[in-house]
């Protein structure tokens, strides 16, 4: 059972429209709310049964309409405070859910029928929640309120999600009056000596535990005795840790699941036989619960930590287990959330040669930090057992590395395909060489030149092939030079946009556009090459002058060309160059205070370029871009916060590209609207393109994450005369066919 106290997300005013308490149903996932007066007191609740029993009966409602109208008002609820076994009893089939009030009837907590998942303050703890990393300051803090509220800050800093600290009633606890040592074994005499001179009563403690609360990091604390139960659960303490010597303390188990709290259980030092007992004790309280896999000796060899235990110890608990480590290092832990921890505690100091025997198997500040890092790092690596999809880098990689079915002879519209019109060349641009057997015997759709790829299309597929377009802004074509008559070809394109190669750079072009050749009756923008020769990468953020100064003149180049190709195309403007500018890293994103610094970089090599004659904007980027076969990572116009006030501060224009803020919005957690609200009056040109979470780029429109209907709204309002293009992956091959599925469902939304 859960004891859930932060009741926000599952209740509604009674007033509120049947709308918002929809909408919250969705958001908490738990398909139901509850109803409160002004006051907070219960009314009633409302689930996904009750809306649809209403609604049913009610055909013309309002979704205004005060959702307690639809409520089910006469719910059963429970006394908060109430023992959690006779809490149980409230529960029946269709009734998970159970609203505790106090004696004025107002809701303060729910009662959650689940076992498979542990609620500490604001984290949900089991399958599918990261694990939840405790950092065990105990005694640490050398009986000093201030070292332990800086430990409190340095942990939060490191990024745990909680604190714990450890509570005894030296009176309560040990047999000789006010914790006296005498006659005491020399273990037990250093103890008590150590505790006598760093431990913090509970009056102490509780100041440090406010600090917690004003730092927005959850606090536990491991009681020792009756009175200490009883002066954590009073004070409101989210969840009690259990020490490994108190596992077969069955007296101080009861007393503490009694007041509802999630109790954490440590095993070291206890037999299997007292494992069970304890666990059996504890489920049958009613509290929610869970063990962790424990060898405490301090520090533990690495021999008898034994990490395949955590299999045995969650079957024998039916609970979340975790890992509470006493070895030397970060490393043992990482592998225990690889093997199914979803709590780990490791001990935390600011000197590991301080007194006391917890400093010598602490992490300090940056190895605790690193140790997080590490974690989230395996967690975004475990994934899940679902069918194999290929990511984003590996289709790029595919498409350079792989081979594809190409045609050995020219084939003719209605020609049969044979085995001999086929054979198997790098790279893999079009369709694998496993279809060979669907292709063979089918009747060509398209005329073939020798050495072209087969694509989707040939295998007898629906193809939406180009037509006239009308949009309420002009629209264009990303092309290669080698393309871009074939592509805008019978299409009625206000623009084609190249995207150079670093190869492309260096072309003569008079070989691609003739003297004697009339203007092309388009426009035409350009789009700076992604890796430039000598896997060089253009960075005008950089520190490194070398790097800077190549940035600027790779960058001067393609204003240069992009000003030379104008006599070539009809433009009623200065053409448009779409630049990656960059702020990029290759192990991890760089704290968020640099990036002022970088952007003035980006602002002062741009300032020695000479851009007469064109409108150079730097294009928004994704937090993992993929380059040179690999994830890096993006620093500058990701945020969309310090990217318009890049624009603002600056006088620049931006290229906005729908499928790098959608990604860079999922990653920073924010709604895209926000994104698009921002950007958008700083935005000059558009690269629409789908996106799915935060590296999947180059989707086809509306098969990814993107609401088109309400971004088309916007961008209406914010940007209406920008231009732009369908960016898909891949969308030129097929003769162009990804641009122009694209293209037909945008239709509907622009």
């Amino acid at each position: 059972m859960i004891i859930e106290r932060n009741i926000a997300p599952y209740i509604v005013f009674s007033e509120d429209p049947i709308v918002r308490a929809l909408g919250k149903i969705s958001d908490n996932k738990e398909r139901i709310v509850f109803c409160v007066g002004q006051q907070g007191h219960l009314e009633g609740s409302l689930s996904d049964g009750d809306f649809r029993r209403w609604i049913v009966a009610t055909p013309d409602a309002d979704l205004q309409t005060p959702a307690v109208r639809a409520a089910h008002r006469n719910v059963a609820s429970g006394r908060f405070g109430t023992p959690t076994a006779s809490l149980r009893s409230a529960f029946r089939p269709g009734v998970t859910h159970v609203p505790l009030v106090d004696e004025q009837h107002r809701m303060v907590a729910i009662a959650i029928d689940r076992d498979d998942e542990l609620r500490i303050g604001a984290h949900a703890i089991g399958p599918g929640h990261p694990a939840f990393l405790i950092a065990e300051i105990g005694n640490n803090h050398q009986g000093s309120i201030d070292l332990a509220r800086r430990l409190v800050d340095l942990a939060a800093d490191a990024g745990a999600d909680a604190v714990k600290f450890q509570l005894r009633d030296m009176a309560a606890l040990y047999r000789g009056p006010q914790g006296s040592t005498a006659g005491e074994d020399l273990g037990a005499q250093y103890t008590l000596d150590l505790l006598a001179k760093f431990a913090l009563d509970f009056d102490r403690l509780s100041v440090v535990f406010d600090h917690c609360r004003d730092r927005g990091i959850d606090v536990m604390c491991t009681p020792w005795d009756s009175p200490s139960v009883k002066a954590l659960a009073d004070y409101g303490i989210p969840a009690l840790k259990i020490a490994s010597a108190d596992l077969t303390n069955h007296a101080l188990l009861r007393e503490a699941a009694g007041y509802g709290l999630p109790l954490v259980l440590s095993t070291g030092m206890s037999r299997e036989d007292e494992i069970r007992e304890s666990a059996a004790l504890v489920r049958s309280t009613g509290a929610s619960f869970a063990l962790l896999h424990c060898q405490s000796t301090y520090p533990a060899p690495f021999k008898d930590v034994n990490l395949a235990y955590m299999d045995r110890l969650a079957q024998i608990g039916q609970c979340v287990v975790g890992y509470s480590g006493h070895e030397r290092g970060f490393h043992v832990p990482i592998a225990a959330v690889a093997r199914g921890a979803h709590i780990v505690e490791k001990h935390f100091t600011l000197d590991r040669s301080l007194e006391g025997n917890d400093h010598k198997v602490s992490l300090l500040p940056g190895e605790f930090a690193q140790m997080v890092a590490r974690i989230r790092e395996v967690e975004e690596a475990l994934g899940s057992a679902a069918p194999r999809e290929v990511s984003t880098g590996e289709m790029m990689n595919r498409v350079n590395l792989a081979k594809s079915l190409v045609a050995t002879r020219a084939i003719a519209t209605g020609d049969t395909i044979a085995a001999t019109d086929v054979t198997i060349k790098s790279p893999g641009r079009g369709l694998q060489p496993n279809v060979l057997p669907q292709l063979v015997g089918r009747v060509s759709r398209r005329d073939i030149d020798e050495g072209d790829f087969f694509y989707d299309g040939d295998l007898g597929t629906a193809q939406i092939d180009r037509r006239t377009f009308s949009f309420r802004r002009p629209w264009g074509l990303p092309v290669r030079y080698h393309d871009f008559r074939s592509l805008v070809r019978d299409s009625n394109a206000d623009f084609v946009e190249f995207h150079f190669s670093y190869k492309d750079l260096d072309l003569d072009l008079s070989q691609i556009f003739p003297a004697d050749a009339a203007p092309a009756p388009y426009a035409f923008t350009t789009h700076t090459p992604d890796l430039f020769s000598g896997d060089f990468i253009l960075d005008l953020a950089s520190e490194d002058p070398a790097i800077w100064e190549r940035s600027i003149t790779e960058l001067q180049r393609v204003v240069d060309i992009t000003r030379s190709l104008r006599p070539h195309f009809t433009c009623a403007q200065d053409p448009l160059i779409v630049a990656t500018l960059g702020g990029f890293t290759a192990d991890a994103h760089v704290d968020p205070s640099l990036r002022e610094r970088m952007y003035a970089r980006v602002a002062e090599g741009l300032s020695k370029v000479d851009e007469t004659g064109v409108r150079l904007t730097a294009q928004t980027l994704p937090p993992y871009p993929w380059l040179m076969g690999g994830q890096q990572f993006h620093n500058l116009f990701l945020d969309a916060r310090d990217t318009a006030a890049f624009a603002e501060r600056y006088d620049r224009k931006l290229t906005l590209d729908i499928s790098h803020s959608k990604l860079a919005a999922n990653f920073a957690g924010r709604p895209f609207s926000e994104y698009v609200d921002l950007l958008g009056p700083h935005t000059e040109h558009l690269h629409i393109v789908d996106a799915t979470g935060v590296d999947g780029e180059g989707v086809q429109v509306a098969d990814g994450e993107v609401d088109f209907a309400a971004l088309a709204t916007q961008l209406d309002q914010l940007a209406p005369r920008a231009g732009f293009i369908p960016e898909i992956w891949q969308g030129h091959v097929g003769g162009g066919e990804g641009f122009w599925v694209a293209l037909d469902r945008l239709e509907a939304w622009f």
